[in-house]
C-alpha cells in the first residue's frame, strides 16, 4: 500500500517586498480609483443637462442714442487735458421689460449697422445678468453691456385726467 501524501500548500511568513500593510494600501487605491471613474461618470453624463444654450428673441430697439464719455489723458499745468470717447446708448424691449445697454465701439469711427434704428426689429439674447447678444435680420451680432432694467411702460399705465368738480 502506498501512503496517501497530502500536499498542503504554505505562503511563507513574509513575502519579499510586500507586506501587509502595501496589500491594504493597494486595495485602498483601487477603490479610490473605482470611486474616481464612477463619479467622473455621473458629472459628465450630467452635463449635458446644464449645456442648453439660451436662444435668441424677438425684441425691438427703443431709442439709440450716441454719446460720449470724457477721460482724462493728462494734466498740463494743474489744467486736465481730456478725449471725449464715443459710445452708444441703446434702450432695448425685451418682452414687458426694457434694457438699457451701452456699446463702446473699438475705433471712434466705427458706427452701429445701419438698420439698427429706433423701432427696428432685432433678435434679443440675454446671456447674463449684465451681457445682451443683439442681432440683426442680416445676421451681424453684438454683445452690449446691461446698464439697468426697467419695466416697459403700457398704453394703460398714461395718467387720466382729474374728475371735474360741479
Amino acid at each position: 500500500m502506498t501512503p496517501k501524501v497530502k500536499f498542503v500548500e504554505r505562503l511563507p511568513a513574509k513575502m519579499p517586498g510586500i507586506g501587509l500593510s502595501d496589500h491594504c494600501s493597494i486595495l485602498i487605491l483601487m477603490k479610490r480609483i473605482v470611486a474616481s471613474a464612477a463619479l467622473l461618470t455621473v458629472l459628465l453624463s450630467f452635463s449635458n443637462l446644464y449645456a442648453a444654450e439660451k436662444q435668441f428673441e424677438t425684441g425691438r430697439i427703443i431709442t439709440v442714442e450716441k454719446k460720449f464719455h470724457t477721460r482724462v489723458l493728462y494734466y498740463l499745468v494743474n489744467t486736465p487735458v481730456t478725449q471725449d470717447d464715443p459710445y452708444y446708448e441703446v434702450s432695448l424691449q425685451l418682452g414687458d421689460t426694457v434694457l438699457l445697454t451701452e456699446f463702446t465701439p473699438r475705433h471712434a469711427a466705427d458706427d452701429l449697422p445701419d438698420g439698427w434704428t429706433d423701432n427696428a426689429e432685432v433678435q434679443i439674447k440675454v446671456t447674463d445678468k449684465h451681457h445682451v447678444w443683439v442681432k440683426q435680420s442680416g445676421g451681424m451680432e453684438l454683445q452690449l453691456l446691461i446698464v439697468k432694467r426697467m419695466p416697459a411702460a403700457t398704453q394703460s399705465a398714461a395718467p387720466k385726467p382729474a374728475p371735474v368738480k360741479n
